[in-house]
């Protein structure tokens, strides 16, 4: 499996411009792997299963990588709508790019081709609900939420675990419940304490890095007059 940030890099060329945004990208990775791999568990399942959890959160937006013009180098601005569709790709370019590369079996690519289904239907790319929805895909589209939810982005700050849970419950329709309750039961766990210092950690390295990046911006328009 690839799981080093190097070598994923390395798959792509990615513009140096971009490098920051991949860097958070593959961070939410790691954080979407831990995850996955603890609701697994949590779910009793098998510990080569919860390993495969693993390894699946850390590449479930791998297709994001080839779609860089439309999701990064921006630092301010949501999506626009007629974006979303090319980023609505992503979970078809990552099951495609894992079965050229043979990376992980067909089990594994689903997941990650399903992972932004929804329970009830109104997901995407095929619109599949329930128990059509691969268990796998389950976990990680609620794993993926949470790590959006609680993790800075250039247009909002990061909720707190609470207020995330809060967000989630109110479109808890999007999630399989027996999945959702047992994710309730992991984030309230003693040992999730490590995941929010990790979460946490990257955070400051956001806020710290955008800091710098406006203190440069500041100089150049200074030099400039």
């Amino acid at each position: 499996m690839l799981s080093d940030k190097q070598e994923l890099l390395d798959l792509f060329e990615i513009k140096s411009a971009f490098k920051e945004d991949i860097v958070d990208a593959l961070n939410h990775g790691r954080l979407v792997s831990n995850l996955a791999y603890c609701l697994a568990r949590e779910l009793s399942y098998p510990e080569e299963f919860c390993h495969k959890m693993g390894d699946a959160g850390m590449l479930h937006d791998i297709g994001k990588l080839q779609l860089g013009e439309y999701l990064y180098g921006r630092r301010t601005n949501a999506l626009k709508i007629e974006e979303i569709k090319y980023v609505r790709m992503h979970p078809t370019l990552g099951y495609k790019f894992l079965t050229e590369n043979n990376i992980g079996d067909e089990n594994f690519r689903l997941f990650v081709l399903h992972h932004h289904e929804n329970y009830d239907g109104s997901g995407y790319p095929d619109n599949i609900k329930g128990d059509d929805i691969p268990d796998g895909s389950k976990i990680l589209r609620v794993c993926d939420v949470y790590a959006a939810l609680t993790s800075e982005r250039p247009y909002r700050p990061a909720f707190d675990k609470n207020t995330a849970m809060e967000l989630m419950i109110d479109e808890v329709k999007n999630f399989d419940m027996r999945v959702f309750l047992a994710f309730m039961r992991v984030v309230h766990n003693d040992d999730f304490a490590e995941i929010e210092e990790y979460t946490e950690s990257i955070n400051r390295k956001v806020i710290e890095s955008r800091k710098d990046n406006q203190e440069e911006i500041r100089l150049s328009s200074i030099c400039e007059e």
